[in-house]
Order: C-alpha cells, then structure tokens, then sequence
C-alpha cells in the first residue's frame, strides 16, 4: 500500500504528461539531452513524458531560433521592400483605374456630341 501512496504522490508532485511546455523548459532540455547516448535520451523522455521526436523538433527550432542576424535583417529588409512595392502597385492600380474612368467618360461625352452633330 505504501508503494501505490509513493508512486501516487510522485506522480501528482510531477507535471502533467501533456503540459505546455515554455521555451526556456524547452531550451533547456534541448541542453540537458544534446551529450547524451540516444538509450539515455530515450530514457530521460521517459521520464519526462516527452517523446523523441518532439526533442528533435525543440532541437530544430532552437538552432532555428539562433539563425545567423544576417539572415533576420535580410527578412526584416525584404518585408521592407515587399510593403513598398504593395503601396506603389496599390497606387499604381489606382491611377488606372481614374485614367479608365476618364476615358470611358470622355467616349460617352464624344459620342453625346457626335450625336448630336448627326442631327
């Protein structure tokens, strides 16, 4: 009876197996398993109610994470440029869409005119 007790209170004193982990929890598991043997690695995601592949994935959004500023400050400049670019084809589009209407005015003025020159 003692034995369920324990193992009952060990099992409430832990997380829930689904719980949310945060990135640093995640981060610092990454750190706790990246020198083990993958036996070892099986075995602490056992007993941490996490499975393998989501280790892996942690591990690839890390690196991820940690990409090269480089890289981030060509993002941050392409979005730059893309927002630029919508604003002058926004512009653009709206300018021909008067340049029409005008014309289309300017036929129906004309033939208001020539119509009336038949006559």
């Amino acid at each position: 009876m003692q034995t369920l007790e324990r193992w009952r209170e060990d099992a409430q004193s832990r997380p829930a197996l689904g719980r949310a982990w945060t990135a640093g929890a995640r981060l610092e598991a990454v750190i706790t398993t990246a020198a083990m043997s993958e036996a070892g690695k099986n075995a602490w995601c056992r007993e941490h109610g996490v499975y393998p592949a989501e280790l892996d994935k942690w591990r690839l959004n890390a690196t991820t994470a940690l990409a090269e500023p480089e890289e981030a400050q060509a993002t941050r400049q392409d979005k730059k440029r893309i927002k630029e670019l919508e604003r002058e084809l926004l512009r653009k589009d709206r300018a021909l869409a008067e340049t029409a209407a005008l014309l289309v005015l300017s036929k129906k003025v004309a033939a208001i005119f020539n119509k009336g020159e038949g006559e």
